[in-house]
């Protein structure tokens, strides 16, 4: 009867632990709290186009292609994401270590020979030992789970590296063919300043024209010059950013570029606000934190309860190699413990510092969640009005084109006056300048959108718009 009563004390027991084991996880989590709304203000796409894993290619650059497939390779900050996922699996394999026996074996041998004795006694030994924490409350369990959302938010993190850095080679990238175009433009007016220049030059000759009209346009011809040797700046400048962004000398890269103007124009439009949530990789990495923090606090509430810990230790010990052996050598021991802690003022301080991490968390995920819905919604009027602009600015270019062209030929019959001729010059060389800022703007306005929408990432392995990840984190910490 008393075998069967201290039997049944030990299932109460454990059937109490497990019970209990089940309370470390379950805490007061504040809600989530994102208000994501049902449309965008800016669009009207009736269906979505979302990004292709290789979304670049759209624009039709064979070398904007080949520049950012050797960003990927090469640039020097995707390196260190890379390295830093390392770091965080190696942590999930440090942290799962708990999970399982420490198990060791040693072998000693030892002489001994006492003062005045003439004999000298050997010994020899071989054992082996084995340790284990029984994980009844999942403390151990949890902080692998921390590590494991810890490493899923640094390949999130190396992915938001990677998009930063596509887009920033496909941005960098259209500012140099723009300022080549805009190169190609004023040289283009300061050839055609000269020609207005010399027609003038030609009526002061004859007596139609003063010293006065050719100093004025004198001045606009030195003032187109002038504007070349910043544009050829701006183009070196950007190739050197270029040459960073792909993990290279400067003098290793040699860009060719080309015109805006013969860039396509790539299909991107967005789905509802909701589903960006689960495109863009910085949403997923702050999930994947806020994941982590929620199991640094079911381990910190965990720590509360009693730890149950297991030890053997056996194996063999002799005077002679030739009995160690045997039967009549060996020896064991088995152990159990349990410690529960009771006055420990750090474990409220851990619990406290775990729970406003998770705040902490909680409030950086939804700011992210915000700042995708206003960059989506930044990317949509970006790319709807400077559409727009550069429709007007290819009118007013075209209108200023013809308005100089009259110009000139009237300046040839000697039917117009040179303030005439110089307004009407100005505002065509203003007009095409413009045109090739509007064009950029438009371009990377598109770029934008592709970057707002996540850029079509995959970084879990997983098609974009898998699960998030803290619905996978909670049913993880629910099956415990």
């Amino acid at each position: 009867m008393r075998t069967i009563t201290a039997s049944g004390k030990a299932a109460a027991i454990l059937v109490g632990a497990l019970a209990l084991s089940g309370c470390a996880d379950r805490w007061d989590r504040p809600a989530l709290g994102v208000d994501a709304p049902g449309r965008w203000k800016d669009s009207a796409a009736n269906r979505p186009v979302w990004p292709a894993a290789d979304w670049w290619r759209g624009f039709g650059s064979a070398e904007l292609s080949r520049l950012i497939e050797e960003a990927e390779r090469s640039n020097q900050d995707i390196a260190q994401a890379k390295a830093r996922i390392e770091q965080a699996d190696a942590q999930v394999r440090i942290n799962g270590a708990s999970l399982i026996p420490l198990i060791s074996a040693s072998g000693d041998s030892s002489l001994q020979r006492s003062a005045g004795a003439d004999r000298v006694v050997g010994g020899l030994q071989a054992q082996g030992s084995a340790s284990y924490e029984i994980d009844f409350w999942g403390k151990n369990r949890a902080s692998v789970i921390s590590a494991k959302a810890s490493a899923l938010s640094s390949r999130f993190a190396a992915e938001v590296i990677a998009l930063s850095t596509v887009t920033s080679v496909a941005d960098t990238y259209f500012a140099l063919m723009g300022a080549q175009e805009r190169l190609a433009i004023a040289r283009g007016n300061v050839k055609s300043a000269q020609t207005i220049f010399d027609a003038i030059q030609a009526r002061v000759e004859v007596g139609t024209a003063n010293a006065l009209d050719r100093a004025q346009q004198r001045s606009v011809l030195d003032q187109q010059k002038a504007t070349i040797p910043a544009i050829e700046q701006e183009i070196r400048t950007n190739e050197t950013a270029l040459a960073l962004l792909l993990g290279r000398p400067p003098v290793r890269v040699d860009i060719k570029g080309g015109r805006l103007a013969a860039l396509k124009t790539p299909k991107v439009a967005p789905g509802i606000p909701s589903q960006v949530l689960a495109r863009r990789p910085d949403v997923r990495e702050a999930e994947a934190n806020l994941a982590a923090t929620d199991a640094d606090v079911t381990a910190a509430r965990a720590a509360f309860l009693p730890s149950f810990n297991l030890t053997a230790q056996g194996g063999f010990e002799s005077v002679a190699l030739r009995t160690l052996f045997s039967s009549q050598s060996t020896f064991y021991s088995l152990g159990a413990g349990l410690t529960q802690p009771i006055l420990n003022p750090q474990l409220p301080g851990n619990l406290d510092l775990a729970k406003g991490q998770y705040r902490e968390n909680l409030f950086a995920y939804r700011q992210t969640t915000i700042q995708s819905f206003v960059d989506v919604e930044n990317a949509l009027i970006s790319v709807r009005k400077t559409t727009e602009q550069e429709r007007l600015q290819q009118a007013a270019v075209k209108s200023a084109r013809e308005a100089y062209d009259i110009a000139q030929a009237q300046l040839r019959e000697g039917a117009v006056d040179i303030t005439t001729v110089l307004a009407t010059q100005q505002t065509q060389f203003s007009a095409q300048d413009t045109l090739v800022d509007v064009r950029l703007a438009r371009f990377q306005a598109i770029v934008s959108m592709f970057s707002a929408l996540g850029g079509g990432w995959a970084a879990s392995g997983k098609p974009p718009g898998a699960g998030p990840v803290i619905a996978a984190a909670t049913a993880g910490a629910s099956a415990r």
